[in-house]
């Protein structure tokens, strides 16, 4: 099975580099609302409920909830060694952009396709956010 690997222009928000399997949502997501210890969505009705979201390259629309709820979520996460690795959302937000300083993980948007196009959950993602790119490799 051949593999092929594509390389998108993005905008650096938070630097750093990550990279894992990709996990998309269409919908916005709030921190808080994941298993802290574990990474798992726990949010009912959600899109990813039930999925693993650590360790991952998170790519989805954007954070929810107020910043105290985004903050604290997304730090438990990283406390726990369950953070995603980077993340890449279609419209930032304040919230989100504090949330991932604290926690240093890299976040960039504004790639030069539509990233619910270019990737789909299991696509192998690198973001470097440094050199403003997004590398994708799918089987």
């Amino acid at each position: 099975m051949k593999s092929s690997e594509t390389v998108l222009k993005c905008h650096k928000i938070i630097g750093g580099r990550g990279e894992g399997e990709a996990l998309v949502s269409h919908e916005s997501i709030c921190f808080y609302l994941t298993d802290p210890k574990t990474g798992v969505v726990r949010e009912k009705g959600h899109e990813l409920a039930g999925k693993n979201l650590a360790g991952k390259v998170l790519v989805f629309p954007s954070g929810k909830a107020s910043s105290v709820v985004q903050i604290d979520g997304l730090f438990k996460l990283a406390s726990h060694n369950v953070a995603p690795k980077a993340m890449i959302v279609k419209d930032v937000e304040t919230v989100l952009v504090v949330s991932a300083f604290m926690v240093k993980v890299p976040l960039v948007d504004r790639l030069e396709r539509d990233p619910f196009e270019a990737i789909q959950t299991g696509d192998f993602v690198k973001v470097d956010a440094e050199k403003g790119t997004v590398t994708i490799k799918r089987q």
